[in-house]
């Protein structure tokens, strides 16, 4: 999604009726709690809006041999492929409302019911700008940022002297092995490791974050925060399986000083 025209008429006349520059009397929406709102603001940064992607998919087949742990190529570059297509299309939103990058990113897949081998990709997060103006926030390629930190983190990151740059990721859709007969049977009653199972998931989920490492790098960033491992079949046939690394890629700040406030002691009250 390169422009506005293929946006939905309707997404064209929501994002023209939020607030923004040159545009004050309009209003902004966003999923922070009230503590996030604060924070951003405190951190020097307006919501302007809720930025939504969305990508209805169509996964192709593949087959895997019944003792064969390896890596489904076709499914993976799909899952990838329909993820990045969502989030372009929620950066487009962004873009245009003139954010300067997106907090609180979430993205979700859902299996449509009418095919078990279609699939719904939806990226939503909230549109933010910089109160006084400043553009040394924008990620890669002058483009808004991505980020799945909270308010509250992303607060922190900044107080820290750092900034987010790139939501990355990695997928890898494995075919885990099943088991023969004789080897089933030899390890009935008995406490022992399956170890083509553990070397074929440990590999898979090696692939997917080395592919997030591999995505950070390349946008120039000094690591990842926030990382998290996904797994999920997604209702596929057994023995395969999703495994989704995400993260936030970060950057330092030009010029801050580098000192880092100490931590405060908080306390709850709830129950």
């Amino acid at each position: 999604m390169s422009d506005g025209q293929q946006m939905p008429q309707h997404a064209l006349e929501r994002l023209e009726g939020l607030r923004r520059e040159g545009h004050p009397d309009g209003i902004f929406t966003s999923d922070f709690t009230v503590n996030e709102f604060l924070l951003v603001r405190k951190a020097g940064f307006e919501p302007i809006g809720l930025c939504i992607g969305s990508c209805i998919y169509h996964l192709g087949f593949q087959f895997a041999g019944w003792t064969s742990n390896v890596e489904l190529e076709t499914l993976s570059l799909a899952m990838y492929e329909a993820r990045a297509l969502a989030m372009e299309r929620m950066r487009a939103e962004a873009a245009r409302m003139g954010a300067d990058g997106i907090v609180g990113v979430r993205l979700t897949v859902k299996r449509m019911e009418w095919d078990k081998h279609v699939l719904e990709f939806v990226a939503i997060g909230t549109g933010i700008v910089h109160a006084s103006g400043h553009t040394g926030f924008k990620g890669p390629g002058g483009q808004p940022f991505t980020s799945a930190l909270t308010g509250q983190d992303f607060w922190t990151l900044l107080q820290a002297g750092y900034r987010p740059l790139e939501m990355v990721m990695g997928s890898c859709v494995y075919h885990v092995a099943r088991r023969g007969p004789l080897s089933t049977i030899g390890s009935v009653g008995q406490n022992v490791e399956l170890t083509n199972f553990s070397l074929a998931l440990y590999e898979a989920r090696e692939i997917a974050m080395e592919r997030m490492q591999l995505e950070a790098t390349k946008a120039g960033a000094e690591g990842v925060v926030g990382a998290d491992l996904h797994e999920g079949s997604h209702n596929w046939q057994t023995h395969v399986i999703e495994f989704f690394a995400i993260g936030t890629a970060v950057l330092p700040i030009e010029g801050h000083s580098g000192e880092i406030p100490d931590p405060q002691l908080v306390l709850s009250v709830n129950g």
